[in-house]
This record gives C-alpha cells, structure tokens and sequence, in this order.
C-alpha cells in the first residue's frame, strides 16, 4: 500500500465528507415551499431512525440514512419540517439525494431556526416516510437552566443499550453530549462478546471481524443503529458528539494505536475510514471554520454556559507512557527520574497547541457563568498508592486485603493517629497515577488549562466517559488549588472495573469506598453500573445526578438514580 501522510488524510477526509453535509435554509434564496415527495423506482426503508446534532441558536444538522432495494447511486427523498408534530403546515421541505458514494446517509445543515425552538422533521418518499425527529436549537442571552445528559461506551454485544432507552423518555434535555466509544471495532470473540449470542446481540456475519475498511466501519454503524432505545433517544434529543478511540480502535493516539496490529495495512488508511464512517453516520458538522481538519468546536448557551468539546484521542495525542518500559528486566527497579522526564516533557501532549491555544483563549474571553469542557478521559488526578499498580495490573484475591489494609491506614493518617510508623505512612503517601492514557500521563497540559480557569475567575466544569465507571472529583492544580469539578459517566453497556477485577457487587461498593479514602480528589465513585448522567445548570449551581440501571445483560431491568450537588 502507498504511504498516505497526515497532509494526504486529512485532504482526503475532508474531501470525501464536506460534500455530504447540504446547507438549506428555512428562509431565504433556494428555499422551497412545495409538499411534493421524492417518488423512486425501488422500495426504500428508513431502517436506522433519524437524528439531529450539533445544534446553533439558529440551526441545527438533521441526518437519516435511506436502505434502498438493490443499490441505486442515488435514492431521492424529501425533508419536511414543522413546529407541529402532525406535519399539519410545513415550514419548508427540501428535496435531497441519498448517495451511494456516502452509505446513503443524508445530512443537512439546517439554518434561519429561531432560537431555543422546538421543531419536527422527518424524510419523505411517495412509498413511506422515516420515524418523526425532535430537534430544538440552543437559547441565547440570558439563560436560567440549561440540562446535558452526559453518556460514552455503548459496546453492542456486551450488554442491552438499556441507557439510551431509559434517557429517550425524558423531555427536559437540551442535548446529549455523546463522549465517544459511540461503536466498538473488535470481532466476535473478543472483547465484551461471550454472552452476545445468548443476548441475541450478536454481530453480524458480514461484520463479525475486527473491522478495518471504510465497509467494515459503516457496517458496524449500520448495526449499532438498529438499535431501537438508541433510535429512540436520536430521534428525541440533539447529539453534541465527539469520537475517542474505539471509533478507530483501542488507545489510538496521533500516529497509532494499540489495537492496529501487523498485517492490519497503514494506520492512517484505518484511521481515515473510521473518521469517514464516522461524519457519515454523526450528526456533527464536517468541518468547522478555521479548524478544518479538527473535531473540537463550541457551542453556547446564552450567558449560562460555554461548552468546548475537545479531541483528547486523534488530533495530537502522543503515545500514552508505559510503566514498563522504565522497570529494569534485571533488577526490577523503577527509573522514577527518567519517568518523570518523560511525562513532563512538552511533547507529551494531549491536546496539541492549536487546540491548547483555542481552549484557553475561549476560556480567558468568555462571559457565560460556566466554563465545560466535553471529553473523553479523566481529569482528576487518580493518585493511587503505588504498591497497588502491581496488584491493578495482576488483579488476585489478595488485593481485598491489602486495599482494607491501605484504606485503614489513611483513614489514620487522615485522623492525625501519632502511633503510625515511617513504613505504614509511606505505603499512603507514595503514590502514582493509575492510568497514563487518562489526562495524568499528560499533565504539563492540564496545568495550563487549570492555571487559565484560576487566573480567569472561571467556574470550570469537566465532562468524562471513558473509563465505564461513574466518577466525581475536585480539579486541583499543582499547588494544590480547587481550579473546577469534575463529573465522568459510567458506560451505556461496557463492563467497568467489577468485571476487569471480578468483584460482586458488595465488593465493588467496598472497594469504590476504599477508592475514595485513598484517592485525595476523588469524591465520588461508582464501578459496577451502567448508566448516565445529568448535569443541570442554573445561575447558582449544577446539580449532578447519575442514573443507573441494575443489569444489561437481561431484557428486564430496573432503574434508580444517585443526586449530588456542586453549589459555587
């Protein structure tokens, strides 16, 4: 295969989408009032519902994809809008084309929409008409309550997207920001999949594998979104979207990932299919003025709150660190210093400076009461005794012990206990990030985001998934600080820490404690369920609720919630 620069893949990329998107206008020239439908020679299905995305005070992205019969290079449909949910009188209806050459998704920017309105779409042939959509653009000026539902991690096989379900049934949305891992690339028989059969969540034959080609990418899609709680839920709230790995494959960074094996071609030809696939299938706009070749963008609700969402994995992420790669094979000594080094250098970076420079001079110049950030990995620093890293690493049913153990003597620590010796404080107070792939292996960055929210007065806000697992804890600064909170979702059907360490569920809320006595910023976490979050905003506070259901791996379940709250 010929070598394809990263200049060669982001024109190509760009290329390839920025035609799929079309812009129409609600007013204006090249508007059309006509109720006529698009009529085609075959049968078509709407068989993966609509969505709408990345919604503007005055416009919004509306998508659907076409399943034709055979396969025509192009299937013509009609888009029709309303402030009414029977379609009763139009506002405008266009007349479009599915195209091959795009899987026959169809996305339209859709512009001159009042702010902070509600509107109905839906696509339409002579033949039939796809499932109605809900869309409502974002407020402007003064803003007294704006609420985000917050979710990542929707691994098909491994569990019912019971969460997606659950969250389509509300109606006090504004959007839901959708953190990554939207898909998974493994094959049957890896990760996550030895109950999928038994589920009846299996994948498809044609897309069984491991997937690689631009086919393979829009396949799983495809699969993902036949899911009906995730219809539902695209079809009742907009998506404020952005990828993290596994939309390509797992711990992918600038140049690579670990999941991109020999024998699997160039990594930038599967990185270009993935993200291809990806603004096929998203509800996201394409490109992004002056940032053409980046996801991270802006988005504003009035005077209340500023939302930046940010590219943490493909824009300029380095290799995330390895512990060991500083263990001497020998001596089995750590090289701390060398370590240390490396993960302060200026290269270590998460972010990239043009990302880097755009977020903190959005942060220094705006005026809204609260600054958030929708990305994918933790920022809190997981600061976690390092005689626990081994244990991590080679979970064994010595670790409940020595967890109790450690746990025991910070709470003495933490109490002022005199009678502690050297040895026993040491084994507390010596500690080490517990995952380098999250924003502690890149912490130069962090500091500077956290220095410009302190130095600007700004009230920050950080949004996470990533990890499966429900989180809260304070944003401290190198000096010790409180510089902002942040709040992680738990995954919509990805196993979390109480499968990779094989706790029961008393064991899992044991250890969850355990985790928050040892942990200094970590002020809440929950490492056995599945579910979401809310976050509501108000001139006053947010209030954080996680919402949990009790199993994925049933068709019947249950629900419940956990409500804390942030005043500031």
């Amino acid at each position: 295969m010929a070598s394809i620069t990263r200049r060669d893949f982001i024109k190509s990329a760009f290329m390839g989408v920025g035609v799929a998107t079309i812009s129409v206008s609600l007013i204006g020239c090249g508007s059309s009032n006509s109720k006529a439908v698009a009529s085609n020679d075959f049968a078509v299905a709407f068989n993966h519902g609509v969505a709408s995305g990345d919604p503007l005070a005055d416009s919004v992205i509306l998508w659907t994809r076409v399943t034709p019969e055979g396969t025509p290079n192009r299937v013509d449909v009609t888009l029709q809008v309303s402030e009414s949910e029977d379609f009763g009188i139009l506002l405008q209806s266009h007349q479009l084309g599915a195209l091959a050459k795009n899987d026959y998704t169809v996305k339209v920017d859709l512009n001159g929409l009042a702010a902070n309105s509600r509107y109905f779409y839906r696509f339409v042939t002579k033949e039939t008409h796809s499932p109605i959509g809900k869309c409502k653009t974002l407020p402007v000026n003064d803003v007294t309550q704006v609420k985000l539902a917050v979710m990542s991690c929707a691994n098909y096989p491994a569990g019912y997207f019971h969460v997606y379900a659950e969250a389509a049934k509300r109606s006090d949305l504004d959007a839901v920001l959708h953190l990554g891992d939207y898909i998974y690339e493994y094959g049957m028989g890896g990760y996550a999949t030895e109950n999928a059969d038994a589920m009846g969540r299996g994948l498809d034959a044609d897309n069984a594998s491991e997937i690689i080609s631009l086919n393979d990418y829009r396949r799983r899609y495809a699969k993902y979104r036949t899911d009906l709680g995730l219809q539902a839920l695209h079809a009742s709230t907009p998506f404020i979207a952005v990828w993290d790995d596994h939309e390509v494959c797992n711990d992918s960074y600038m140049d690579g990932a670990e999941n991109h094996n020999e024998g699997e071609g160039e990594y930038t030809a599967r990185k270009l299919a993935a993200l291809q696939a990806y603004y096929e299938w998203m509800p996201v706009r394409p490109m992004v003025k002056d940032q053409l070749e980046s996801l991270y963008r802006k988005f504003e609700f009035g005077d209340l709150l500023s939302l930046y969402m940010l590219d943490t994995r493909h824009e300029s992420r380095a290799k995330a660190l390895n512990y060991q790669d500083y263990i001497d094979p020998t001596t089995g000594q750590v090289d701390f210093v060398g370590f240390q080094a490396d993960l302060t250098t200026p290269s270590q970076q998460l972010l990239g400076l043009n990302q880097l420079t755009w977020l903190t001079d959005n942060l220094k110049t705006s005026a809204a009461k609260w600054q958030v950030l929708g990305q994918q990995v933790l920022m809190t620093k997981m600061m976690i005794p390092a005689e626990l890293l081994m244990s991590l690493a080679n979970p064994s049913a010595q670790m409940s012990t020595q967890l109790t153990e450690l746990a025991q003597i910070k709470g003495r620590l933490l109490a002022g206990d005199s009678t502690l010796s050297e040895q026993e404080k040491a084994r507390v107070t010596f500690t080490a990030p517990y995952n380098l792939d999250a924003w502690d292996g890149y912490p130069i960055e962090r500091e500077v985001i956290l220095q410009t929210a302190k130095a600007a007065n700004k009230n920050l806000v950080v949004v996470a998934g990533d990890t499966h697992n429900a989180w809260s804890g304070k944003l401290c600064d190198a000096s010790g600080t409180i510089c902002g909170q942040e709040y992680a979702t738990a995954s919509v059907s990805s196993p979390g820490l109480e499968h990779y360490l094989q706790l029961g569920d008393e064991q899992a809320l044991q250890f969850a404690e355990a985790l928050q006595l040892l942990v200094d910023d970590l002020e809440y976490a929950n490492i056995h369920q599945r579910g979401y979050l809310t976050l509501n905003f108000t001139k006053e506070k947010v209030e954080s609720e996680w919402h949990f259901v009790n199993t994925v791996k049933q068709e019947q379940f249950e629900s419940h919630n956990k409500q804390r709250e942030l005043i500031l």
